[in-house]
């Protein structure tokens, strides 16, 4: 019992130091993740034998963690966010995500010196950004405008087309014209199958947690976990992408009204936040510093990484991206803020465990990739935010809560943001331009309620609790919104109208 005793106060310590390393990356501008992929690989080489893990187990795992991530990163873009740049989010995210493995294949067969099927499967594997990195990069700061919807769409949605055209590719035999053809419409099934699913088991499990009341608060969020693995594993078992399932159960279910639906994001979120912990830890368990002492896998690894970050994603993706109106500093932001992470390391197992030959290298080369991409890439981020002035809020913890309960569910009860520059923004709130039938009733001002009077003055940042009619809604966004100027406006693919 006392060797059980020491295993668990080891794991806790373990637990501690991993939480708060988030202070020690806020402060070092180093993602979180790094922390977690470097340790994990320190503590297997000192340790082998204690820190050994079968892979299948890794994978399962780290695939289960993932499934969570994407779902509660789809919750919080929302169905009103994603929107806003639907068409430029699903056309970086997959005719990003090809040419990026293009591109990628290309300077592994000739920078690597890989064969042209192994460079292939490493190219699409480091294709697909992340969406955890990309989350811990920002931390408590959000990207205003359209551009931070933008960066957290394409993280989502190239993970489940990486995945996709990674599992097409290992699957397809035979010559040249069968291996395109199978990877095509097997990569057309899983898209397809993933949003059908996704669409279908989101709104399924909506109404069932607005529907189906339960005798206990503490189960209405294990209920939407269960409903998102449901969806996971019926997207997975119908030969469907289950990771694009749950991003797109995510996006709808995120802006919608449901009971106790405050706790359910609360409890996501710290579960996306263990989950990838988990994931990074994991997988840095898979690799030992002495196999990666390999001089050609380090040097293949790096200038393939610097490639991708100032050469293939600046020029293809930038291409690719050429119909999404941005401004200049905010295509610059865009274009380098293309962080890889677990899902590329994930992929790099399966290659290993396809039997190709040259996996394990690739394994190694891949895993300096992601390396290079989270410490130095991710690191040098909210320097260039800083430098290309892109605008940052910071979004201040608010660990204070006052809620009212209600039997059924209320009507008319709205939450807006004070954006700056909107009609809202130094308006009093008796001339604010909202309707007549607008009640003001809360003001939240940097953390503290403020007590309201018809001269009270709204400020941006500001926090409004309003009771209104249910169909004003769009009016009311409208004057607590800032107009998007044209540059920030994001355009659709080709052949489309601007969205």
């Amino acid at each position: 019992m006392a060797k059980f005793g020491v295993i668990v106060l080891v794991i806790g310590a373990v637990a501690v130091a991993a939480v708060l390393s988030n202070r020690l990356s806020a402060r070092l501008r180093v993602p979180a993740p790094a922390f977690f992929l470097v340790a994990a690989v320190i503590a297997a080489q000192l340790w082998p034998t204690a820190t050994a893990l079968p892979g299948l187990t890794v994978e399962r795992v780290v695939t289960v963690s993932l499934a969570v991530i994407l779902f509660d990163g789809g919750m919080h873009i929302g169905r009103r966010r994603f929107r806003t740049a639907a068409a430029a989010i699903v056309w970086t995210g997959t005719a990003g995500t090809l040419v990026t493995a293009a591109g990628t294949a290309a300077a592994a067969r000739y920078v690597a010196g890989m064969g042209w099927h192994l460079a292939l499967l490493v190219g699409t594997a480091v294709a697909a950004t992340d969406p955890a990195v990309v989350f811990s990069v920002f931390g408590r700061r959000e990207i205003a405008g359209r551009t931070g919807v933008l960066l957290e769409g394409e993280s989502g949605a190239n993970d489940p087309a990486g995945i996709a055209l990674l599992s097409a590719l290992l699957g397809a035999q035979g010559g040249a014209g069968s291996v395109a053809w199978h990877v095509v419409t097997e990569f057309a099934l899983q898209m397809a199958v993933g949003v059908a699913v996704g669409v279908a088991g989101g709104l399924a499990l909506l109404a069932f947690m607005r529907r189906v009341p339960l005798p206990s608060e503490g189960l209405y969020s294990p209920r939407v976990l269960a409903g998102v693995l449901v969806i996971f594993g019926l997207a997975t078992a119908a030969r469907g992408s289950g990771f694009l399932a749950v991003l797109v159960a995510g996006i709808l279910i995120g802006d919608e009204p449901a009971p106790y639906k405050r706790e359910i994001e609360r409890f996501h979120s710290s579960l996306a936040s263990l989950a990838e912990i988990v994931a990074f830890a994991m997988l840095g368990l898979t690799m030992r510093l002495s196999e990666l002492a390999s001089a050609s896998a380090w040097a293949a690894g790096l200038a393939l990484a610097a490639l991708l970050a100032l050469v293939i994603r600046p020029v293809l993706v930038g291409l690719v991206s050429l119909p999404v109106r941005l401004t200049v500093p905010e295509r610059v932001f865009f274009l380098w803020t293309g962080l890889k992470g677990a899902v590329p390391i994930l992929l790099g197992m399966e290659i290993v465990d396809s039997g190709t030959s040259g996996a394990a290298r690739a394994y190694q080369v891949i895993f300096v990739i992601v390396g290079f991409s989270v410490t130095v890439q991710g690191g040098l981020v909210p320097a260039l935010a800083r430098r290309l002035r892109i605008p940052l809020r910071s979004i201040e913890p608010e660990p204070w809560s006052l809620g009212v309960r209600f039997s059924e569910e209320p009507e008319g009860l709205h939450r807006y943001h004070v954006a700056r520059h909107s009609p809202a923004d130094g308006s009093t709130v008796a001339d604010l331009p909202c309707g007549e039938n607008a009640w003001i009733s809360l003001v939240i001002r940097n953390g503290a309620l403020l007590p309201v009077a018809d001269d009270t003055v709204l400020r941006a940042a500001d926090d409004v609790l309003i009771l209104a009619d249910p169909d004003k809604a769009a009016s009311l966004e409208n004057c607590f919104r800032t107009p998007a100027p044209p540059s920030e406006e994001t355009a659709k693919p080709p052949g489309e109208a601007a969205g």
